[in-house]
């Protein structure tokens, strides 16, 4: 039996994106969509290494800056958190803001959403909720309330793809806790963690309540949590006046208004190829979410077949379709980051039946696989193709 690993930006499954302020200059996101990261033994924290901002964003500066002869500025603040980086621009029209009081109402709101949701603080209201083996119903925060009933809309439009408890089964194919995956489980050993994961049978969740309905079951918000601190900061940021910006946290985004050159925020998609990383499109967003999903940097090999760390919650098995990588453009970060995942976990063939009738804009990449050199097709939903007309 031969086997091998592949792991580039730890816990990824975003394919790739890319801030493009000119064709020129081009600056780097951090892409990497962290699933779980779990405190070690020592009371620490097993954080994966982080995605660093390329050297050509600081060509950007230039472009930021000439906002200031034409009565604005630009402020920004980036840092870690959840696991990943986050990374803000804003424009300020009144000039009256800087970097620090950004910075300031940023932390602020990053610190209550990891208070109420964060896996790797023992303290949260989700580990608390975790560590608890009651099967009683529990009252939650109006925010993770929130968030729950949104995870549950998105698990039952998908047909159960999206699912926030399949914890047992990434940690089951060595995914978990910043590791990447060596050797297929036995059948067994899939069973099991089958029957100890799956949210439509271990939870219940209720407008302002969760209930497990096996002890054991665990709740994971990586796939939606994001998305849902990228839209608390955005408020933030509009708490101090501030219209046009852009939030993004761990690959998952808010952009609203427009930039400093007056245009959409310019946004590139990467092809999800982990060696060459060229873009596969540049869109203007304004206004709306996004986030995208990818298969193709945390993943083993074993006699010849390729296992992702994308696992179906319906088979425990990672996805074996040619989609390689989705993105969603949808009203908010939230949805934009749950969605994106639940698309990829469907495929182009299931997945577009779902975002038609449901009017979502994804972006589905798929592998040729009739072709003998790496190559890729891009396929749009209406939606999509009707935002970027």
């Amino acid at each position: 039996m031969q086997s091998k690993s592949v792991r580039q930006n730890p816990k990824s499954c975003n394919c790739g994106i890319f801030s493009v302020e000119s064709r020129r200059n081009v600056a780097q996101i951090p892409s990497q969509k962290t699933d779980r990261v779990r405190p070690n033994a020592s009371g620490g924290h097993n954080l994966p290494e982080l995605t660093t901002i390329s050297r050509r964003s600081l060509l950007l500066s230039p472009i930021l800056l000439a906002a200031c002869k034409f009565g604005s500025k630009t402020v920004s603040a980036s840092g870690a958190t959840m696991g990943t980086t986050y990374n803000v621009v804003a424009v300020d029209r009144t000039r009256t803001l800087d970097n620090a009081d950004l910075g300031h109402a940023i932390e602020a709101s990053l610190q209550n959403v990891n208070a109420g949701m964060s896996n790797w603080d023992p303290r949260s209201e989700i580990s608390r909720f975790n560590a608890s083996k009651s099967t009683d119903p529990v009252a939650v925060s109006p925010e993770l309330a929130y968030v729950m009933n949104a995870a549950q809309d998105v698990h039952e439009a998908s047909q159960g793809q999206f699912d926030v408890t399949v914890g047992p089964l990434i940690d089951l194919w060595g995914f978990g806790a910043g590791h990447t995956g060596t050797a297929v489980p036995t059948e067994e050993a899939i069973q099991t963690a089958l029957n100890t994961s799956g949210q439509a049978k271990s939870l219940r969740i209720n407008n302002n309540s969760l209930q497990k309905t096996q002890p054991d079951a665990e709740i994971y918000l990586s796939a939606i949590g994001k998305g849902f601190g990228v839209d608390q900061v955005a408020s933030a940021i509009e708490a101090l006046g501030l219209r046009d910006y852009m939030v993004e946290i761990g690959g998952d985004l808010y952009a609203s208004g427009l930039n400093p050159d007056g245009m959409p925020w310019q946004i590139g998609i990467e092809k999800p190829d982990n060696v060459r990383h060229d873009l596969a499109q540049v869109i203007g967003v304004s206004d709306m979410g996004m986030a995208s999903s990818g298969d193709y940097r945390n993943y083993f090999e074993q006699d010849g077949t390729r296992y992702s760390h994308v696992i179906n919650p319906a088979t425990g098995r990672p996805i074996t379709h040619t989609t390689a990588a989705t993105t969603v453009l949808t009203d908010n970060a939230m949805l934009a980051d749950a969605w994106a995942t639940a698309m990829l976990l469907l495929g182009r063939e299931h997945g577009m039946e779902i975002a038609e009738s449901r009017d979502l804009a994804v972006l589905f990449i798929e592998r040729d696989v009739d072709s003998t050199e790496m190559r890729f097709v891009a396929k749009p939903s209406s939606r999509y193709a009707q935002l970027q007309a």
